[in-house]
């Protein structure tokens, strides 16, 4: 599904990542964990091609993307929900959806059908705007969207971030309910009971570096050992 090998990225002359590596497979969920600043974030910008790496090379279902436009890699079924939680704020919640639903070719009937079955509560607040939304609520709208159309590839950064316990847990059955459609993600989270129940794969890193990768479940649900890595 995704190989990502040897990758250099970063601002101007700051290197934030050094020759990172790392292998996705189809259906597969991996968690990255990791501290602020260990380049997590950046990652995740240069595989959906919002940053281009300055080494290595990144390939997605068999085909080398490094340099691809991320519109273009969105319509290969790329899709990447950033950690702002920004919506159009001025826009409905309908509206949103159909934004979505136009750039991925999908009816819009198909499209709210999509986003609601995640979360039903949305279909309260289709005529509301989006900006009135809670910040959990947001988060759903954005991973919600990023359903629509024909999605491969989940690049979701931090969902739990700032949520409240309840909200959380709505997050959790949402990527939950993804992990039973065989979805394929990569999930930056900080949150270690969320990825301890949930991953296939944990990435762990620092400075720039994925310095150890877990994939045994007994090693996971050590989520006592994971927290030195925060």
């Amino acid at each position: 599904m995704l190989y990502v090998d040897g990758i250099n990225a970063g601002y101007g002359r700051a290197l934030v990542l050094h020759d990172v590596s790392l292998k996705l497979k189809e259906g597969e969920m991996a968690f990255i964990v990791g501290r602020n600043g260990a380049g997590k974030t950046t990652l995740l910008k240069t595989i959906c091609g919002l940053m281009k790496p300055s080494r290595g090379s990144i390939t997605y279902r068999g085909e080398n993307t490094r340099g691809v436009a991320p519109e273009k890699l969105a319509r290969r079924g790329v899709r990447f929900v950033a950690q702002d939680k920004k919506v159009f704020s001025n826009l409905t919640v309908r509206s949103n959806i159909e934004l979505a639903a136009y750039a991925a070719g999908e009816d819009m009937p198909a499209a709210i059908k999509k986003v609601t079955s995640i979360y039903p509560d949305l279909q309260r607040f289709m005529d509301n705007k989006a900006g009135g939304l809670s910040g959990g609520q947001r988060e759903i709208l954005l991973i919600g969207r990023a359903l629509v159309g024909n999605p491969r590839l989940f690049l979701i950064d931090e969902p739990t971030e700032g949520l409240a316990a309840i909200v959380i847990e709505d997050i959790f059955r949402i990527l939950s309910r993804m992990k039973q459609d065989n979805v394929s993600a990569l999930i930056v989270e900080q949150n270690l009971s969320v990825v301890s129940r949930l991953a296939d794969r944990i990435f762990i890193m620092k400075e720039g570096k994925i310095i150890r990768e877990i994939s045994e479940k007994s090693e996971m649900a050590e989520t006592s050992a994971l927290e030195s890595y925060l």
